[in-house]
């Protein structure tokens, strides 16, 4: 274990990765800040309660601004849960006005390492952030599609009976519903998706989209998967792994965008981004992405004129 987090946002998201870094054993501080002091300091003993064994190499706090000009990792976990009904995009207006004041109170203190955006929509709220602090691309960046990815695997598996290990596959573009899937890149044990019995694209798709407002829908947020997501994130960073993972970054040509914060495949390291990944894809799968990029486009420059 090594390294110092910073997760800003102290809600259900927030607290849900401190809990999966706690779980893991990935780093050796966690600092929780939240616009209601009192509330992060209350999440902070709750997931150190959990510490267990680990207690006493593991510190779980409540903290300030302050802690992100030497952490390793800060995390923007700030914003409104969805209601019943919304897409992501929905969630704009509000998200950018608070990551603007959360950038204001962040830039007089500086922020020492990277930064992870979750807030939503994921893509356009990690462009702005990092405007907004002045940050290099490779070092402010969303999580963008790492869920959307899990949830895919998921599906593939439920589809053909495949082990969740056994299937390689991503989701790239917009972190919700205009999101494509490389389905020529896809490989379940090895073989072409195609060769797999079950397999139906076309559902895959659907129910990929479909699976977080569903969640929403019954229990009124969606907490575990990106906090799981969010912790494999920050242990490639920790570890230095140069691991490849889909994640919302601002591509410079690669895939012929540019302008915005896309999810793409990406090497990371305790540096950040290293290289963004080109898969071979179909000219139709081109199209898929492109749409998707003009949606991030169109709504990257409403957050603009905000």
């Amino acid at each position: 274990m090594q390294g110092k987090v910073v997760i800003l946002g102290a809600g259900h998201v927030g607290s849900h990765v401190a809990s999966a870094l706690v779980a893991g054993r990935i780093c050796r501080e966690i600092v929780l800040v939240d616009k209601i002091p009192g509330k992060a300091a209350a999440q902070a003993m709750d997931v150190a309660d959990s510490l267990d064994k680990a207690l006493g190499r593991i510190t779980v706090r409540a903290g300030a601004y302050a802690d992100c000009a030497d952490a390793d990792v800060t995390v923007c976990a700030i914003g409104k849960p969805r209601e019943p009904g919304q897409t992501r995009l929905d969630l704009l207006g509000d998200s950018v006005r608070m990551v603007r004041e959360l950038a204001e109170q962040l830039r007089p203190a500086g922020v020492g390492g990277l930064v992870v955006s979750i807030t939503n929509p994921c893509d356009i709220i990690a462009d702005c952030l990092r405007r907004a602090l002045g940050m290099e691309h490779t070092r402010c960046f969303g999580t963008g599609t790492l869920l959307d990815t899990a949830r895919l695997r998921r599906v593939l598996s439920e589809q053909t009976g495949a082990a969740g290990s056994a299937i390689d596959a991503v989701v790239l573009g917009e972190h919700g519903d205009s999101s494509m899937i490389p389905f020529s890149a896809v490989r379940i044990s090895g073989k072409p998706a195609a060769e797999a019995p079950g397999f139906d694209p076309e559902a895959a798709l659907e129910r990929t989209h479909r699976i977080g407002m569903d969640i929403i829908e019954g229990k009124g947020s969606t907490e575990f998967g990106i906090g799981r997501a969010a912790a494999l994130l920050i242990r490639a960073i920790l570890t230095d792994s140069h691991q490849v993972m889909p994640l919302s970054v601002a591509p410079e040509g690669e895939y012929r965008v540019s302008g915005i914060h896309c999810g793409v495949p990406c090497r990371v390291g305790r540096s950040g981004i290293e290289e963004i990944i080109e898969l071979p894809l179909t000219p139709e799968e081109m199209q898929a992405l492109h749409h998707s990029a003009e949606v991030l486009q169109k709504h990257t420059a409403i957050a603009n004129s905000i």
